[in-house]
């Protein structure tokens, strides 16, 4: 049970436009501090001088100060930034003379009037100096253009593959199973749409517009364009095939997330779940995408070596032909190891992200 009221240990440290005070309390709860007629009113919970108890003290400043205070709780301390009304040079913290006994210069921050102006000094030269710098940094004139339509790209990529993953699970609620042998006929347009325009991605990297790496979206874009256009595009025999469903789901479920986290980061927004589902949901997803990519190419080898469809003959005495078929099994050592790159490069993403901050000493 708390015990009386106490005052707590308070020192104090000023420059030309504010004042601090660090309050000697540790494991501060429910601290009120309030500035009413120019008198700061502090009562907190807290393990101090006399151990846990209700600490209170009042202190009425010699010169007017604004009263809003800016407070910062730490584990083993709690500090108060008060803002002067005037820059000046304060002679002593309270109007009464006689210094209250709970209170004490803070050395660690004290400076003297001289050291003060000086410090001050720097501080708007720093200021200066750092605005000439900006000056002379030449202005984007097509910035907002260049936001705008990354916007308006993310935007159209989102809405697309929203479509395509809405269309696949209303259908596959109502048709089950069967709506797995139909998914190509339904979903290729939008999903042909899509693919193409990602070709941008590679584009929107290689000029700088943005700052993604250019290996994983080449290998990301050409890897998916690969498998829609030439294996899938190609061979009716393909299209009806099971495996088409799980590779344009787990498509589309990965973009739901990426392009509005894409688009909001353009504007300056970060909403921490759509962070989290952004640098996570890829952990399953990738690998199964990459499984059906794999599983689609092995599905479509003997099919190729049937109808001998891309395979090139060279007119050689030797009659040597590059078969096609041959090509798959290279892509496929291809494929993992892209998906080796783009793993590591998304777990570097994730780490950065999400990873564990470094935490200042208090």
């Amino acid at each position: 049970m708390a015990g009386p009221s106490l005052r707590p240990h308070v020192h104090w440290a000023q420059r030309h436009r504010e004042l601090f005070l660090r309050v000697d309390l540790s494991d501060v709860r429910n601290p009120d501090i309030t500035i009413t007629d120019n008198v700061l009113h502090f009562r907190a919970q807290g393990h101090g001088a006399k151990g846990d108890n209700i600490y209170e003290f009042e202190i009425e400043f010699l010169e007017p100060v604004e009263p809003k205070p800016m407070c910062r709780v730490t584990q083993r301390q709690l500090n108060i930034t008060v803002q002067k009304k005037e820059s000046n040079w304060w002679e002593r913290l309270t109007k009464q003379e006689k210094r209250p006994l709970f209170l004490a210069p803070d050395f660690d921050r004290w400076l003297d009037e001289s050291d003060a102006e000086m410090e001050l000094k720097e501080k708007e030269e720093e200021k200066i100096n750092k605005m000439k710098i900006e000056s002379r940094v030449p202005k984007d004139p097509f910035k907002h253009l260049k936001k705008g339509y990354l916007i308006m790209y993310n935007l159209v990529q989102f809405l697309g593959f929203s479509w395509i993953f809405v269309n696949m699970t209303v259908r596959l609620f109502i048709l089950g199973k069967d709506s797995f042998y139909d998914t190509f006929h339904t979903i290729s347009d939008m999903m042909y749409f899509c693919q193409t325009l990602a070709l941008m991605e590679i584009m929107n990297s290689l000029i700088g517009l943005v700052r993604s790496p250019l290996i994983p979206a080449v290998v990301q874009v050409f890897g998916r364009n690969f498998v829609l256009f030439v294996i899938l595009g190609s061979l009716e025999e393909m299209q009806s095939k099971p495996v088409v469903f799980f590779i344009f789901y787990f498509w589309s479920i990965t973009e739901l997330f990426r392009y509005p986290y894409y688009m909001l980061s353009c504007i300056g927004i970060e909403w921490k779940p759509l962070t989290w589902l952004r640098y996570s949901i890829w952990i399953p997803l990738y690998p199964l995408g990459g499984l059906a990519e794999a599983v689609c190419i092995v599905q479509s080898i003997p099919i190729f070596s049937e109808t001998g469809k891309f395979s090139l003959g060279l007119p050689n005495p030797l009659n040597v032909t590059i078969q096609f078929p041959f090509v798959l099994q290279i892509y496929l050592i291809a494929l993992f190891l892209g998906i080796f790159v783009n793993f590591r490069h998304l777990y570097k993403q994730r780490k950065q992200h999400l990873g564990p901050k470094k935490r200042k000493m208090k």
